[in-house]
């Protein structure tokens, strides 16, 4: 399991943990996170994460 590290703000998306407050369970990838995700804290795009 990777971590992916949102390049705006510092957040930490880790794989092993998912976002269960967001609906998104524990040990899911970041690559199966929808298209429309966006960080929890600073509301950037899925593409502005890099792998940690």
């Amino acid at each position: 399991m990777k971590k992916y590290v949102c390049s705006v703000c510092g957040f930490v998306y880790d794989e092993e943990k998912g976002l269960p407050a967001k609906g998104i369970p524990a040990g899911t990838k970041f690559e199966d996170l929808p298209n429309d995700f966006v960080c929890p804290v600073c509301g950037a795009k899925k593409s502005k994460f890099k792998p940690q």
